[in-house]
């Protein structure tokens, strides 16, 4: 005899609510956030736009043409670009994916295409955004303007412990609304990105270790390239200009966390522009997405209970 099927239990009040109101939500947590921000940050708004109104003045006192942003603009964009097209799982089924199959033949006990085949994916992307991310465009920027120092595109250490009380204070406001987004439906399915992490301690640490090295070569690239070469011709602008591709990177996730994208990259982007370092903003970024995972099993009650899968 089967077991009855079981109506879902309503939602709550407040779950009812939040999802009648999820597309208008954005905006008061932005009219609110965006002020904190200037308050928190103006300081390091105006001398960003104080020293980019020094350069732009010394450009045209010279007759000179600035290249800056055609260079980073265009660099960025054919990036991004052949992230979409060639660091996904498209190309991965059609090109990774059977040449790890023909290795397979030759070292089966080494490959377990069948077993690991979704972390190998997942590898493959992780690996494109580290390649794409940080080994393109500094050596590039490099060779187009070899005076400019690669160390000020937020990868300066120094100052790091002077700073670290702006990790802890991004945590205290961004765990509560982590909280609060963890409650979504949408949040529970989508996380963690690699569903055999609930098979083992293993999978689970193997796919953070990836997770955290694409999140590196994500702030060096939007936090660390992007505003180091766009600093002086746009001033604080570059900020804001940063944002928009950032959130675009983001469609496909839940609405909420894409909307969070635009938070995050100006509130990381100033804190960037404000230590000279992505360094607290990789921490904090990685800080969120381990919590981000380990919520999303925590819900589903799918946390591994051993270290090596079956």
């Amino acid at each position: 005899m089967q077991p009855p099927v079981l109506a879902p239990p309503d939602a709550s009040g407040f779950d009812s609510v939040l999802s009648a109101f999820k597309p208008l939500l954005p905006i008061p947590v932005l009219l609110v956030v965006l002020p904190a921000l200037w308050v928190l940050f103006r300081g390091t708004w105006r001398e960003l736009d104080a020293d980019a109104a020094v350069w732009r003045a010394n450009l045209v006192a010279e007759r000179r043409t600035d290249f800056r942003p055609i260079v980073a603009l265009v660099l960025c964009a054919v990036i991004i670009t052949l992230q979409e097209y060639y660091g996904g799982r498209v190309y991965y089924d059609q090109t990774i994916r059977p040449w790890l199959g023909r290795l397979e033949l030759i070292h089966p006990r080494a490959i377990k295409l069948a077993k690991y085949d979704e972390l190998y994916a997942l590898g493959w992307w992780a690996f494109a955004r580290v390649t794409g991310y940080s080994f393109v465009p500094f050596p590039i920027w490099k060779v187009c303007f070899p005076k400019d120092s690669l160390r000020d595109m937020g990868l300066r250490t120094g100052g790091f412990f002077k700073h670290a009380w702006i990790y802890g204070a991004f945590l205290v406001v961004v765990l509560p609304l982590l909280l609060l987004v963890s409650r979504q439906p949408d949040f529970g399915s989508y996380y963690p990105f690699y569903r055999g992490c609930s098979r083992s301690w293993f999978d689970f640490l193997t796919w953070e270790a990836m997770y955290f090295a694409q999140f590196f070569a994500l702030e060096t690239f939007f936090r660390g390239f992007w505003l180091g070469a766009l600093r002086r011709s746009f001033g604080s602008g570059a900020i804001f200009a940063m944002a928009v591709p950032y959130c675009m990177i983001h469609y496909g996730k839940p609405f909420l966390e894409a909307n969070g994208a635009i938070v995050a990259a100006v509130a990381l982007g100033s804190l960037s522009m404000k230590t000279k370092s992505i360094y607290q903003g990789f921490l904090v970024h990685i800080t969120v997405a381990a919590l981000m995972d380990w919520l999303a099993l925590y819900h589903r009650h799918a946390l591994p209970t051993s270290f090596w899968s079956p």
